[in-house]
């Protein structure tokens, strides 16, 4: 069902250019369809806001749900921001109180760059989890994406991440462990799942502390787990919420790194993201970045263009399935106006049964 375009936020004029179908509030007014608030703490950097806001408004509104969705995009205290990018925030995000007064029926806390050893020394450490301690009481579920997964999971359960010896980045296949839960029902038992990230939580390490893994990969480990109680904390240590281009506009960023010198190493490809004719792309410009570094020649281009018909999507109809499974729970489990016989003895804490 749609999103209603609440605010003039621009993502939503972004989307209904890709085609989305978007209600303003005067006609989703005059429909007689139950609403549903989302809330969205973005924390990513300044380059990837806006593109995280597509992201997610997108497969919010991807929902088979006969609801109207009303996300509400926020964000905390301890992020550096551009100028540009505060006063994008001050002109289309809520505050974290206005939330709070107003309430929310699930929410979404992005991933965030990190610039310190250890989580709890970051700026946004304190903010984050007075976060996480409001959603808790207050919300029927929480989803969490990578980033925020490693810091829901040390603040709750105490584990901490740990850091891998190369990046974890690329495309990978995930297996279902756990087939029978209600977020992935009608979903395929093998399905992709970019990652993009140095740190992990390992599988034993969740299932220790009873966290229940549900999709996980034999090279990038754990994607897909949920709280012990089945469904009020939702972690993805993945990214479904990526565009087919988000990975490779990761890489321009890296190759465009090196060339400026802050960082000594070329960047690798992204594993199983490239295909052959790409990579041959590529690994030409690499020859021609370190000549030109060497020379002091003019750079050329970086080559996005010709390689955009090789990128592919392999991954967006599963994090539909997914993101429909949760919205359509917690749209059952807040619909009390219209609750039916049959959920009278469900209990509250274990809403799922599990």
């Amino acid at each position: 069902m749609p999103l209603v375009a609440h605010t003039d936020l621009p993502t939503f004029q972004r989307l209904r250019e890709e085609g989305e179908e978007i209600l303003d509030p005067v006609r989703a007014s005059q429909q007689d369809i139950r609403e549903m608030h989302i809330g969205l703490l973005n924390m990513m950097p300044d380059a990837a806001l806006e593109a995280t806001e597509r992201q997610f408004f997108r497969l919010v509104g991807a929902c088979n749900q006969i609801v109207q969705f009303h996300v509400h995009p926020f964000t905390i205290e301890g992020l550096k921001r551009s100028p540009q990018t505060q006063a994008h925030i001050a002109r289309y995000y809520e505050s974290f109180e206005k939330i709070k007064l107003e309430g929310l029926d699930g929410l979404i806390i992005s991933g965030a760059n990190v610039t310190h050893p250890s989580l709890p020394e970051e700026d946004f450490w304190q903010p984050l989890t007075e976060v996480f301690s409001w959603a808790k009481e207050n919300v029927t579920s929480v989803l969490c994406s990578c980033l925020a997964t490693h810091a829901l999971i040390q603040s709750c359960y105490g584990i901490k991440r740990t850091r891998l010896p190369a990046k974890r980045w690329g495309v990978f296949s995930h297996k279902l462990i756990n087939r029978t839960h209600p977020l992935v029902a009608e979903i395929n038992t093998r399905f992709d799942v970019p990652h993009s990230r140095f740190n992990e939580i390992f599988q034993s390490d969740m299932e220790r502390q009873g966290i229940k893994v549900l999709a996980a990969s034999k090279e990038a480990g754990v994607h897909l787990a949920v709280s012990p109680d089945g469904f009020r904390i939702v972690f993805f240590q993945g990214h479904p919420e990526y565009d087919d281009i988000s990975l490779l506009k990761e890489y321009k960023r890296e190759v465009m790194r090196f060339y400026n010198g802050e960082i000594n190493d070329y960047p690798p490809f992204p594993e199983h993201y490239f295909d052959e004719i790409v990579q041959q792309i590529f690994s030409d410009y690499e020859h021609h970045v370190r000549a030109v570094k060497q020379t002091g020649k003019k750079l050329d281009e970086f080559p996005e263009a010709q390689v955009l018909e090789h990128i592919d999507n392999t991954w967006s109809d599963t994090a539909k399935a997914v993101f429909n499974n949760w919205l359509g729970k917690i749209y059952q489990l807040t619909h009390q106006d219209r609750r039916l016989p049959f959920m009278d003895g469900i209990d509250p804490n274990n809403p799922l049964g599990l």
